[in-house]
């Protein structure tokens, strides 16, 4: 009997993993053409239970699938052909393992034999992510053998459980094939049927986290509480919110600094200008607390991290067995599940009455919040700071906002105001700006309606993902605030070179049009003047359908000015009367 081809056999063992790979969870494949891969790409696009989204670039395409993984909290799979393709995922496979969020790579390959040889689109491809993936296997090239099909599964269920461990994160497979790749169509049983398939259960599985605490660790903690005369909860991003916090403060009466990629920034419970209140250094000063709990990731905004750092005890709760604790503060770093810990907790702490602590903090955010909010209702020319706080009350109940690197997700935190019934996402596990539109634009794919605040630089530094999937992405906003260039470098200590050097080196004005960059993607696209216009326009986008740009620009040099005048005014709020 004449063997079978091998790209029959290729594409056999693809399905497998493949097949497993959905048998774990994943139901999107984000995939760039090539020939290499085609063994992968036919399995993909042959399985009913997994939908293949097809990108030109692989880093576009690799954010693609991230933004899904970041919104289904399931893993999805990225798979290119060999070569500089393969490198292209770097920046997402970082951002996935700074980040703890479920990817899978999967990169073709030149077989072993044509390594070192000066063959066409070869690279050493082995542990190309290095320290940055949960799990690396190069697989071996496909074979019909005795234990084929059970070798395959095994693979596609081991990249699920590490990809899905503690901390999740990206896995990378590299799976070299040899010509021919394109199959003839002739069946290939690799084990005479006896495949793990039929069992219809994964071969391996992955339990999820204890939530029960360590009972010494529980003590610890309730006797730096009780020994506390004051304290402050930081939630920074969570991969969950921990409502449990909300009985934690009520008992301890202590206030809640949360951000809004916490999700517990909800009125009556998280304060409402907390940013702006630990921004000015007279209140800071005068709030020092005895002990701040933070939860979840290191806090984004220097003011945040100031105050963690001058607490008198500073305790990290971090979920993702990370470590958040970049100034090495920590008495007591714990590594688990927060909703474990407090129903061990609450029942060994005592309650506590208000206490002219927590009327001062309850006092000084009300009236920073009205201060802040009549400054903003009074400025009709676009500002950075009301952009962010319009766009996050303008959101409908459901929705998902991408909060983009650099200002973005810092004026959200400043100036948004607590809700309910939105979900915060950003790339903050190394705070990069590349990849947010694709980022965004797979976060659309999980269903929820999908918006994104992000600069105009990053828009431009992934264009091509624009490019590519603005027709073919589903329905997302895309509110981008446009002051020519770098605006937060206008905040740092490079401001002060001469004006000439910082331009060109750090504020990088592009002066390039953003209305034809949409026009040429096939977006649509609202220019927005006013700041009284910008809400009307969210919801005119929100009513569209495919990919809108709700394009606001600002003047980058009055920006510094009104953020001035915001910090002016909060202090002249908290002012002794």
């Amino acid at each position: 009997m004449t063997p079978p081809a091998a790209g029959d056999v290729a594409l056999a063992c693809a399905r497998i993993l493949v097949d497993e790979l959905v048998r774990g969870g994943v139901r999107h494949a984000c995939l760039t053409p090539g020939s290499r891969s085609t063994p992968l790409a036919l399995a993909c696009e042959r399985n009913p239970d997994l939908t293949a989204h097809v990108h030109l670039d692989e880093r576009a395409s690799s954010y693609f699938a991230l933004g899904i993984a970041k919104a289904t909290d399931t893993p999805a799979l990225a798979l290119c052909t060999s070569g500089t393709a393969a490198a292209n995922h770097f920046p997402a496979v970082v951002e996935a393992s700074q980040a703890c969020v479920p990817l899978i790579v999967l990169t073709a390959d030149r077989p072993p034999e044509l390594r070192d040889t000066g063959a066409n689109q070869t690279i050493d491809q082995r542990r190309l992510f290095g320290g940055y993936v949960r799990w690396f296997t190069e697989t071996a090239v496909p074979e019909q053998t005795s234990g084929a099909a059970l070798y395959w599964h095994e693979i596609g269920a081991r990249a699920i459980a590490s990809a899905l461990g503690m901390p999740p994160g990206p896995v990378h497979l590299n799976t070299p094939f040899r010509e021919p790749l394109v199959p003839t169509g002739a069946i290939v049983d690799l084990d005479n049927g006896k495949s793990p398939e039929k069992r219809g259960a994964p071969v391996e599985s992955v339990a999820a986290p204890l939530e029960r605490s360590d009972d010494s660790t529980v003590s610890a903690l309730a006797g730096l509480i009780d020994r506390a005369q004051s304290g402050v909860v930081i939630a920074g991003s969570l991969p969950r919110p921990a409502l449990e916090v909300f009985d934690f403060c009520a008992a301890l009466q202590w206030p809640l600094l949360a951000e809004p990629a916490s999700g517990l920034r909800i009125p009556e419970r998280a304060l409402a200008a907390g940013q702006a209140l630990i921004a000015d250094d007279s209140f800071r000063g005068a709030h020092r607390p005895d002990l701040v709990l933070q939860l979840g990731a290191t806090p984004t905004t220097r003011a945040a991290q100031a105050l963690a750092r001058e607490a008198g005890t500073l305790v990290v709760v971090e979920s993702n067995r990370r470590h958040a604790d970049p100034d090495r503060r920590a008495a007591l770093t714990i590594k688990g599940d927060f909703t474990g810990l407090v129903r061990s907790l609450i029942p060994r702490i005592t309650p506590r009455a208000a206490t002219r602590w927590s009327q001062s903090w309850s006092t000084a955010d009300h009236a920073a919040r009205s201060a802040i909010d009549d400054l903003l209702d009074s400025w009709n020319e676009p500002f950075e700071g009301r952009i962010a706080r319009d766009v996050a009350a303008a959101l409908p109940h459901g929705a998902t906002l991408f909060a983009g690197s650099s200002m973005p997700v810092r004026d959200l935190d400043h100036y948004m105001a607590p809700r309910e019934g939105i979900r915060v996402l950003g790339n903050r596990g190394a705070s990069g700006i590349d990849g947010s539109v694709s980022t965004a634009l797979g976060i659309a794919q999980s269903g929820a309606p999908t918006f994104a605040l992000i600069g105009d630089l990053a828009l431009l530094h992934d264009a091509s993902g624009l490019l590519w999937s603005a027709r073919r992405a589903g329905n997302a906003v895309l509110v981008v605030v446009d002051n020519n260039g770098g605006g937060i470098f206008s905040l740092l200590p490079q401001a002060d070179f001469e004006h000439e050097e910082f331009e060109k080196l750090f504020a990088t004005p592009h002066n390039l049009d953003i209305e034809a960059l949409a026009r040429v993607a096939g977006a649509g696209y609202v220019g927005v003047k006013a700041a009284a216009d910008l809400r009307p326009a969210i919801d005119r986008a929100a009513a569209a359908t495919g990919v809108q740009i709700v394009h606001v620009r600002v003047d980058r040099g009055r920006a510094v000015t009104l953020r001035r005048a915001v910090a002016e005014t909060v202090a002249g709020a908290l002012s002794p009367r």
